[in-house]
């Protein structure tokens, strides 16, 4: 499985901003600091979760990000997404008729790890940003 280092510090950065309140807006300074994650790479981040309107910004001393919606509708799969972060086990594309290794079948294992993602994705499905800062997403 890869998850690369984009999809989980998003949903890092996104649990700290859920975790803090939805009040007052967080700096990515502040989530940097807390999350040790690059401010660069926060920043980078964080412009593919505003454009997937998952955070707004505010500007001036009180500045920063706030959750657009509430945490309790925000799923881990959409977070992970937004950062065009892909879960995948298979090397193969799913419904295609050649297989991992190039042949023309699928190889032994590909129902295995075709369900594996599909758990997977449903996992990522159920589980909200709420359960996550509430440590409920078992």
């Amino acid at each position: 499985m890869k998850l690369t280092t984009k999809g989980r510090y998003a949903v890092m950065a996104m649990a700290d901003l859920a975790s803090n309140g939805d009040i007052t807006a967080t700096s990515l300074t502040e989530i940097s600091s807390r999350q040790n994650i690059s401010l660069a790479y926060l920043e980078q981040i964080f412009i593919k979760l505003k454009n997937k309107k998952l955070v707004k910004s505010s500007r001036g001393a009180n500045g920063g990000y706030i959750l657009e919606k509430p945490a309790s509708e925000i799923r881990l799969s959409h977070i992970i997404s937004a950062v065009d972060e892909e879960v995948k086990m298979l090397k193969c594309k799913k419904n295609s008729k050649k297989g991992c290794n190039n042949k023309s079948t699928k190889c032994i294992t590909h129902n295995l790890w075709d369900s594996l993602d599909q758990h997977i994705h449903g996992f990522f499905e159920k589980v909200k940003l709420q359960d996550l800062v509430k440590q409920k997403f078992n």
